[in-house]
């Protein structure tokens, strides 16, 4: 063997980094087959695009049973709607044993709250940061992301479709919205997203979110504000 099929071979074929990730989480309060099946067809139906191998975790914290789940058969029902899950968080010790039966990790309850980027989008670096602000001023191009750790994200520039932008609070974009927008991504409830023109693939405020199907009414391409009543997600004029 020459030194060039050495030199080959020893390159690494992979590397292991970490990343920001937006995932959904699926909050199960009760199981029962029928009943699953058809709240999720139903749920699927009035999103069938945002539902396309869409990664989800298993949150069980909320679970009214604590027994043991069959979660084979909830990982073939939810891939048959275009859903993928990858692992769980919370539940008991029959249901952590059972979910390990199906090749389905636990996650602790403090991981994956925080919504974080995929390994493939490019991140945009602010222009201008007041305490813990963002203040971007450039187009969030498709494939690329803004995440405002700590604080507030203001745009002054369009969101194009593709594009996605977090923050631990409020979102302001002046201007179109038109790719995803998630904003109190660590749980805070009180956070609210502004835009001037609502075109949004999905907007999400704590966890909460409506996609493009359920946007599309009266304040479709209207200057709005979205924010929690309740666990309810209201878009309003503003």
């Amino acid at each position: 063997m020459n030194t060039t099929d050495t030199a080959t071979i020893l390159e690494p074929c992979f590397k292991l980094k970490g990343s920001r990730v937006t995932i959904t989480i699926l909050e199960l309060y009760e199981y029962d087959y029928a009943t699953f099946n058809q709240q999720l067809a139903e749920t699927v139906r009035s999103a069938p695009d945002f539902f396309q191998q869409t990664p989800v975790i298993l949150s069980l914290e909320r679970c009214k049973d604590t027994g043991a789940i069959d979660f084979i058969e909830i990982g073939d029902l939810c891939r048959e709607y275009g859903l993928v899950p990858v692992a769980i968080r919370g539940g008991s010790e029959d249901q952590l044993l059972s979910a390990n039966v199906a090749g389905l990790p636990h996650l602790p309850i403090n991981i994956a709250k925080p919504p974080k980027a995929t390994e493939n989008k490019s991140e945009v670096k602010p222009e201008t940061a007041a305490a813990d602000n963002l203040l971007i001023t450039t187009p969030i191009r498709s494939g690329q992301q803004v995440y405002a750790k700590g604080g507030d994200l203001i745009i002054v520039a369009p969101v194009s479709a593709g594009a996605e932008v977090l923050a631990d609070g409020n979102i302001h974009i002046y201007g179109p919205l038109r790719g995803r927008a998630l904003a109190g991504v660590n749980g805070n409830k009180s956070a609210r997203i502004f835009c001037q023109s609502l075109e949004a693939e999905l907007i999400s405020i704590a966890g909460n979110y409506k996609v493009n199907e359920d946007l599309q009414n009266e304040n479709w391409k209207k200057n709005i504000q979205a924010q929690l009543i309740g666990e309810q997600l209201v878009v309003t004029p503003f």
